[in-house]
């Protein structure tokens, strides 16, 4: 019995997801459905039918280069562009959630929360977007839980998901013990989690994720946080060749 019935996957190639998380042993799978740092459009998966009648929960990543709060327009604008396109595709597939960086604004955090009001206010689909807390930068949207408390108080009045990630806290210095009790008052619940170790110290800034028996984030203090979470689903986005063995020892320890 897994706590609080909360399934154990992991980030899969786009290339046959299906097959990628059976050999791993995933219960739902997070991928691209299109380049992750590419404006292009997304192109329609080739086994979209097959995904969207498979049972397995399938959440889709937005491109990395999406940054809505940016108050650069040749940014601001594509990554509007480029998610419109995502969830035109995520739709396609029945995806249980999107996960969008939560970016950074380079005049200031206040005129962020303004620009990610926009988003959602003329957003149209019925898919949960999720916003991820990020490890670095300056004028960050979410590396801080006092900044997402902000940025939620912004978007009262929508339905907004949240994605934590363990390496992303970690590089961001908060303290871990209670991060996730934080980041719960921040933003009412975390939808899912992204459980990944760090190839760099705390406080780092530095967004690398290693495997879990490798990392610099101590295993208990890891596990602690996806326990502490309450969400439905833990993906595992660590290096391929051992994602395999994260995936089991979550599993096991669930």
């Amino acid at each position: 019995m897994y706590l609080r019935g909360m399934i154990v996957g992991a980030h899969v190639p786009s290339e046959d997801p299906l097959g990628h998380a059976e050999a791993v042993g995933a219960q739902c799978v997070q991928l691209f459905v299109g380049p992750p740092q590419s404006w292009k459009k997304p192109p329609p998966l080739p086994d979209a039918e097959q995904i969207r009648e498979s049972s397995l929960p399938v959440y889709v990543h937005a491109p990395y280069l999406i940054n809505v709060a940016s108050p650069n327009n040749r940014v601001r604008i594509p990554s509007r562009k480029i998610l419109a396109q995502t969830i035109e595709r995520s739709e396609e597939i029945a995806a249980a959630g999107i996960i969008v960086h939560a970016g950074h604004a380079e005049d200031g955090i206040p005129r962020g929360f303004m620009r990610w009001r926009k988003v959602f206010e003329e957003l149209e689909t019925d898919i949960p977007i999720l916003i991820e807390n990020t490890a670095g930068g300056e004028n960050a949207m979410g590396r801080k839980v006092e900044v997402l408390a902000e940025l939620w108080e912004n978007l009262a009045d929508f339905d907004v998901g949240f994605c934590f990630d363990t390496c992303h806290a970690h590089a961001a210095g908060e303290e871990l013990v209670d991060v996730v009790e934080r980041v719960r008052k921040a933003t009412g619940r975390i939808d899912l989690v992204h459980a990944n170790s760090s190839k760099d110290p705390a406080g780092s800034g530095r967004d690398r994720h290693c495997n879990f028996a490798d990392g610099e984030l101590d295993q208990d203090i890891l596990f602690a946080m996806v326990e502490a979470s309450g969400a439905p689903a833990v993906i595992c986005e660590t290096p391929w060749d051992g994602i395999a063995a994260d995936v089991a020892w979550l599993r096991d320890q669930l």
